[in-house]
């Protein structure tokens, strides 16, 4: 067999071979996938498909399911429709090797009673380290379309169901790739609808890199049906709404683990239904009554009809507190000398949280 013979054959073998390697690496990664995600301790995940693109040098997952396992049940913790992972080319020019993601439809569901069981029973191997693992390369920007976030708690008379749906959001820079002598380098923008066609806006700059990540966000919530929070109120308080507005405005500053802020929640034209049973007419059901009734009437701005405060919030990430008593005397401004403004205060600064300005 002449050389050119060889040397020809030997070129068809490897393209034949890389073909076959292309041709089966879509299985490869799914399997990989897949044994990552059953491995996670009390949860069960799977993934549906993989497509591989390797000249822009990414892969796209379908389908990625991760349900928490409950004796003989399974409840939906995750469930991502779509998930493009790629690397981030042009910040190779600045000497790094960062990825991209861009995720479509993504739900969360955190269930409050199954997460409260994870918090006392801590474990390396947990679901946050697996996904994590699933990405080879450190993630510089992240992008959410059309994501859902749901709250729920089952041991509650009636269930509490919170939910954030439309999710927009778009997180750059979050490695530090450029503007390396910021503070806060990296920027987040997010929009959502609340529960009550509340409209939900973020914003926010931020340092995750360090082990305590610093950051200045701003965050409104506004124009919600009031009476969306039935199931909260009914589960916590013993009443419901039977029509108004719900507002919450917060500004929020960590600075080197220290917290300060503030959340502005504002009720408008709210009226209270009597939610306990006709046939009770114990004395604590009077008196819980009248008392709901005062307080609305004693305690909102007659002039503009709303009922709010604010709850300051200040402190280190292991101690946070906020003054009950400062909450209370804010209501009582509200009510008598003038009513909170329909928007952030503004007046939270990223230096301000600082344990010198205690």
């Amino acid at each position: 067999m002449s050389k050119r013979k060889k040397s020809r054959n030997i070129i068809i073998i490897v393209v034949v071979a890389l073909l076959v390697f292309r041709l089966l690496l879509p299985t490869i990664v799914k399997n990989y996938v897949n044994k990552t995600l059953e491995n996670i301790p009390g949860y069960w995940g799977h993934v549906n498909d993989i497509d591989i693109a390797l000249i822009r040098g990414a892969y796209v997952i379908h389908d990625l399911k991760l349900d928490k396992v409950n004796g003989d049940n399974n409840i939906p913790f995750l469930n991502f429709e779509k998930t493009d992972i790629s690397v981030q080319w042009h910040s190779l020019f600045k000497g790094k090797i960062v990825s991209e993601i861009e995720m479509y439809k993504p739900t969360i569901n955190y269930i409050f009673e199954e997460q409260v069981q994870d918090s006392t029973q801590p474990s390396e191997e947990d679901w946050t380290k697996a996904l994590t693992d699933l990405v080879p390369i450190d993630i510089n920007e992240l992008t959410i379309n059309e994501g859902k976030i749901g709250f729920m708690q089952f041991n509650k008379d009636p269930n509490v169901d919170l939910f954030l749906n439309h999710i927009q959001l778009t997180a750059t820079n979050l490695r530090n790739v450029v503007d390396q002598e910021k503070k806060l380098p990296s920027t987040l923008h997010a929009s959502a609808k609340s529960i009550g066609e509340g409209d939900v806006r973020l914003e926010g700059r931020l340092n995750l890199i360090k082990e305590i990540p610093d950051m200045d966000l701003d965050f409104k919530l506004e124009n919600a049906d009031v009476t969306a929070l039935n199931s909260l109120t009914l589960a916590y308080a013993g009443f419901d709404f039977e029509k108004g507005q719900f507002d919450l405005y917060s500004e929020l500053a960590i600075n080197d683990g220290y917290l300060k802020g503030y959340f502005k929640p504002i009720f408008t034209k709210i009226k209270i239904l009597d939610s306990w049973k006709k046939e009770d007419s114990s004395l604590f059901k009077k008196l819980w009554e009248g008392f709901v009734g005062v307080f609305k009437f004693l305690f909102k701005n007659h002039k503009k009809d709303t009922l709010a405060t604010v709850v300051n919030v200040e402190g280190d990430l292991n101690d946070v507190k906020s003054s009950t008593w400062g909450t209370v005397l804010r209501i009582f401004k509200n009510a008598f000398i003038e009513a909170y403004k329909n928007d952030i205060n503004r007046d939270i600064e990223f230096e301000d949280a600082s344990i010198q300005n205690e």
